[in-house]
């Protein structure tokens, strides 16, 4: 089976059928070429996709990180980033085994094609030439014959006629014989072009021919057979990748079947437990007697007659986490006009610079008495904890330092030994030094652990059990520390209670009305208020000013009658209302 001898004729139409084949390889390239692009797409949007649920650094999500549940779902989030990357490997390899190889591949087709049929293009001019070459001996030996038929023709005649001279028959005999002579050379010149066309056709369409052709069918086998390796790549790419992404779903199942209820429920616990008993009963109050009222020391009740605040663990709490959130108001708690509760506000002052301070984001007692006995215990025992790694290092730092040293002592030649001894000396106080914070952090855990309430510690807890807490607050209070996280917790607020004369003012301040209006802000970047007290702003959005910034960094601000806190003054732009602003001032310099 040879296209040479087989096909013959069909030069034209394996033309045709040869330039089909290279329209279809280069369909394949760009078919490849587009699902590289597709798969690239596609790990970019799952890479993404894992990067837009990864949680934030020195955010609030990264604590629910924790849990089992959570980090499952990291561990997806991490396997899908690798399983992006392999279609990421599935793109190149495509791109380096099957576009760009048949791309050049095409190229040599194509020259190649170019080649064969211009040779035999070149084969066919040739015939044709020796075809034309026979054609015009033919005809040239056909004119002679008959030239030399009517010269003949003329002899005769001319013999025959009694009239004619001698020398006219003479002539027209002699004229015969050269258009015979000439007639005879035209037949062996027409013979001899005749056989070399014979021959040259043979070999043409039995030599030459076939070769070409049969080039040309070679190379289009290779073709075929080029594209079909292709596509066995294209295949064996996908397969390849195929056991690192059952790798990745295995991990997605391995986590998923890692999570454990009971334990996240257990990390709960150990989160948010304070440490506190549950309140006790309330003794029954007889008010038959005038004027006399028994407590218990279980009650939650608050007793101002003693001038004591105790900390409240029932009831209505006057630990607010923040002052300015409001709260229903029933009809009954109509306010008093506000020249009078102004008044009242610079009376107590020292109170709510306290809050202001606590509220700001500091940096908290240094104890973590503002933390419930539990969340205290926990967080001491990892300050120790850490403190305790910090010393290893010193020590391990100085231990290294004294090898060298005794190496230098031994071997003068590789340095100073007395170069090593300030070091040493610095090594050593940093280690005495955190020794004793290490002390410290330890008594304060051993209070705590022995502070931890219990059934029979009830009254003991409600009676004042953490007074030397509540001092320290409140100390921390008149210097404007704050809290680490930004926050002014409720243990805070009762502590500063205990230390401040109860007014009527606690009433007030619980339900004062909000703050008018100075002027509006335009927010010029986004902000997320994860921290209490703080408010989440969009950028470009408008919000009104309810307090200035006092040079601290951040004002305060309201979106509506339920939704006010504080940005940083960098990130908004303020319009301040100049008739309020003077309104403001003048306040402010009658509270100061």
């Amino acid at each position: 089976m040879s296209w040479g001898t087989e096909l013959w004729d069909q030069f034209d139409n394996l033309e045709k059928h040869t330039q089909c084949g290279i329209d279809v390889l280069e369909k394949y390239i760009k078919f490849v070429k587009e699902r590289t692009e597709i798969e690239l797409s596609y790990a970019k949007q799952l890479r993404n996709l894992s990067k837009k649920y990864q949680p934030k650094k020195n955010s609030k999500e990264e604590e629910e990180y924790r849990y089992t549940s959570t980090r499952a779902f990291l561990a997806t989030l991490n396997e899908m980033n690798d399983y992006a990357g392999q279609h990421e490997v599935i793109s190149e390899n495509m791109t380096s085994l099957i576009t760009g190889e048949l791309t050049r591949y095409v190229q040599e087709l194509k020259q190649e094609r170019k080649s064969h049929f211009h040779d035999g293009r070149k084969a066919q001019q040739h015939i044709e030439t020796c075809w034309k070459q026979l054609e015009a001996s033919k005809r040239r030996f056909e004119r002679d014959c008959k030239e030399a038929d009517r010269a003949q023709q003329y002899f005769e005649k001319m013999d025959a006629d009694i009239n004619v001279t001698k020398a006219d028959v003479e002539k027209a005999r002699q004229q015969a014989q050269l258009r015979h002579q000439m007639a005879e050379d035209s037949k062996a010149e027409y013979s001899s072009t005749l056989q070399k066309f014979n021959s040259e056709q043979h070999d043409h369409y039995y030599t030459h021919i076939p070769n070409i052709f049969q080039k040309i069918q070679e190379m289009e086998e290779r073709r075929i057979v080029r594209i079909g390796e292709s596509m066995k790549t294209f295949a064996e790419v996908d397969r390849q990748v195929i056991p690192i992404i059952g790798k990745c779903l295995d991990e997605i199942t391995k986590a998923a079947e890692s999570i454990d209820h009971k334990n996240d429920s257990q990390l709960v616990i150990e989160a948010f437990k304070s440490g506190f008993e549950p309140p006790g009963d309330i003794d029954f109050e007889d008010f038959t007697q005038p004027m006399k009222r028994t407590i218990s020391e279980s009650s939650l009740s608050n007793s101002r007659a003693d001038g004591k605040s105790e900390p409240k663990f029932g009831g209505k709490s006057k630990g607010k986490l923040w002052p300015f959130i409001k709260k229903n108001k029933s009809p009954k708690q109509q306010k008093e006009p506000l020249s009078h509760r102004f008044n009242e506000f610079m009376t107590s002052k020292p109170k709510i610079h306290c809050f202001r301070s606590l509220k700001r984001g500091g940096a908290g007692p240094e104890d973590f008495s503002n933390l419930p006995p539990e969340q205290r215990r926990k967080k001491l025992q990892q300050k120790v904890d850490e403190l305790n790694k910090d010393i290893q290092k010193e020590m391990d730092q100085r231990d290294a330092l004294t090898k060298m040293k005794d190496v230098y002592i031994k071997n003068p030649q590789m340095g100073d030994a007395a170069s090593v001894d300030h070091r040493l000396a610095e090594l050593g106080q940093n280690i005495e030094k955190l020794r004793l914070e290490v002390q410290k952090f330890e008594g304060w855990l051993a209070e705590v652990e022995g502070r931890l309430p219990t059934r029979t510690e009830q009254a003991r807890r409600q009676s004042g059990l953490y007074e030397a807490q509540n001092t320290s607050a409140v100390n921390s209070c008149a210097q404007d520390r704050e809290s680490p996280d930004g926050s002014y917790t409720e243990e805070q607020s009762q502590e500063t209670e205990m230390k401040v004369p109860a007014t009527d003012f606690d009433d007030e301040f619980d339900d004062e009305e909000p703050l008018p209006t100075i002027g509006t802000c335009k927010a010029l970047y986004t902000f997320e208020g994860q921290n209490e007290g703080t408010i989440s702003v969009a950028e470009g959005e408008m919000l009104y000013v309810i307090e200035e910034d006092k040079g601290d960094g951040w004002t305060r601000i309201r979106r509506n009658e339920d939704e006010e806190g504080y940005v940083p003054t960098s990130y908004v732009e303020v319009y301040l209302d100049k008739n309020a602003k003077d309104v403001y001032k003048s306040l402010q310099t009658i509270s100061e």
